[in-house]
């Protein structure tokens, strides 16, 4: 007796049920919810990040308080007289001029400073002074005052040097002053500074004119 082919026939796959339409805009509205908040979690950390560099910056710039610069800016001789004919010991200066002191102030806030005095000096000791007054320096800005010296060699005790520096046509002097005041920020906090100067003047004594300036 023949025997039948029998086909096998494969298990039809269980068949899937169709997502609901609630169920599929529930998912959608939960992706949209999170795809927000991780836009707002990088809006934050950005903004987070600025405001940190706005903080350092303002800091590091407006905050920081300098000294500002006490300098000699320029020099207007008015009179000039040099003795240097006789010995060396006899030796002599007396002159008048005009100099212009410079505050810089870089600082975001006014500095404010009250009266000083400028001192010339001559090998060391003191040949004649003059009073700054007190003033204002703006922020960010060079405060100029002219004030009118007088120097001369009586106080020196010995003027060998002098005279050999005369006969080269030159003196040299050394200005020093120290101011004292305030640099006020936001009309809120105010720090003492206190900047010095040291400059060297040195004169033709032959053109009666001012050869170099150099401050330090």
């Amino acid at each position: 007796m023949a025997e039948k082919d029998q086909q096998v026939h494969p298990l039809a796959p269980a068949s899937e049920h169709p997502r609901s339409d609630e169920e599929s805009a529930r998912l959608q509205s939960k992706e949209l919810k999170r795809k927000k908040r991780i836009k707002y979690v990088v809006y934050i950390s950005a903004f987070a990040v600025f405001q940190t560099a706005v903080i350092l910056v303002f800091a590091l710039t407006v905050m920081r308080v300098k000294n500002p610069k006490l300098r000699i800016g320029r020099v207007t001789i008015e009179t000039m007289e040099t003795n240097n004919t006789g010995a060396a010991a006899a030796a002599s200066f007396d002159l008048k001029f005009i100099a212009q002191v410079t505050v810089k102030n870089t600082n975001f806030g006014h500095y404010k400073f009250d009266n000083s005095t400028l001192s010339f000096l001559y090998d060391g000791v003191i040949v004649g002074e003059t009073i700054i007054p007190k003033a204002r320096a703006r922020a960010r800005s060079t405060k100029r005052l002219d004030v009118t010296v007088e120097v001369n060699s009586r106080s020196l005790t010995s003027t060998t040097g002098l005279g050999s520096e005369l006969s080269s046509n030159v003196l040299t002097l050394n200005s020093q002053a120290k101011l004292k005041g305030k640099v006020e920020l936001m009309k809120v906090m105010k720090k003492k500074k206190s900047p010095e100067m040291n400059c060297i003047l040195t004169f033709n004594v032959s053109t009666r004119n001012l050869k170099d300036l150099e401050c330090k």
